[in-house]
């Protein structure tokens, strides 16, 4: 009963330190949303053990509902938290967050807000709708140069760890999917002066080339695909025209084998998948490979 008390004594204690940030920038949050990170952050030294803060956080979704476009409310752009509701993208996010909280020492909502702001918009500010890293590669991109994480495959490549027989296929960047389809997209709908600097952001990543690999390969067992870990950020290419990615998750290995635990429009929640990662891809036509990230 005592060590009840003290967590929510606890627990009511880091709440409390949320007005910091949530005051100074518009944020749109729920207490169960606080609750949740809060309690996330807090019971994490003591139960995630030797396994993957990535996975250990991720599982703590398992079950939750797939909803798109949650990160749309309002009018204008300002940080959205909501852990009850998620996509692909802002799954991965909450993940990320709190891992990077977790690395850091941070347990409070309000370290949550800013870690999330940090990873979702760039260079860590929000400067209006343009600001929020919508593409994959930018997000990619934009989160290595802070220092926060690294591309997992171009390392490999420098370090030659991996096996020769598992090539890897090259991606040439070619996105204009916003800008050409400003209607889909509610703020560019409702502000068309948006269109403009999201296009310059498109042009800016296009014609570069990043190294994937190539969804024939995922079926291989871990031994030959080494610089895959559980926990890895998992970004699939996509043939998408004007797309550079059309789905984000998390790497699992599971009896050596790959899979994948992702916000599922098709489940319609977060699941760890119990096809494989190959398998799941070989029903996705447009899926192309994947890229990875793995948190410093």
């Amino acid at each position: 009963m005592w060590k009840k008390t003290m967590t929510r004594h606890l627990l009511l204690a880091a709440l409390l330190m949320v007005s910091t940030y949530a005051a100074s920038q518009r944020t749109d949050y729920t207490r169960e949303d606080s609750l949740f990170i809060v309690s996330a952050l807090h019971e994490a030294p003591s139960k995630m053990g030797k396994q993957s803060p990535m996975l250990y956080f991720g599982r703590l979704f398992l079950g939750r509902p797939y909803v798109g476009h949650t990160l749309e409310k309002g009018s204008s752009e300002h940080l959205i938290v909501n852990t009850r509701e998620l996509d692909c993208t802002t799954f991965v996010e909450n993940v990320t967050a709190l891992t990077l909280c977790h690395k850091h020492g941070e347990r409070t909502f309000d370290a949550f807000c800013r870690r999330l702001t940090q990873i979702r918009y760039r260079q860590g500010h929000i400067n209006g709708y343009p600001s929020r890293l919508h593409y994959f590669t930018q997000w990619g991109e934009d989160n290595e140069q802070m220092g926060l994480l690294y591309s997992v495959i171009e390392r490999a490549i420098k370090e030659g760890n991996r096996s020769d027989r598992v090539p890897f296929a090259k991606q040439v960047v070619s996105i204009n999917y916003m800008s050409t389809h400003p209607k889909l997209y509610k703020h560019l709908a409702a502000h068309p002066e948006f269109i403009a600097p999201i296009r310059k952001d498109e042009q800016a990543v296009n014609g570069k080339v990043f190294p994937y690999l190539a969804k024939a390969y995922l079926g291989r067992p871990q031994s030959e695909l080494p610089f895959i870990e559980t926990g890895d950020i998992v970004a699939i290419i996509t043939s998408k025209a004007g797309l550079d990615t059309s789905h984000v998750g998390i790497a699992v290995w599971q009896d050596g084998k790959l899979h994948l635990m992702h916000a599922s429009s098709l489940k319609k929640k977060v699941i760890l998948d119990s096809k494989t990662f190959y398998d799941y891809s070989q029903g996705q036509p447009s899926h192309l490979g994947i890229r990875l990230y793995r948190l410093k």
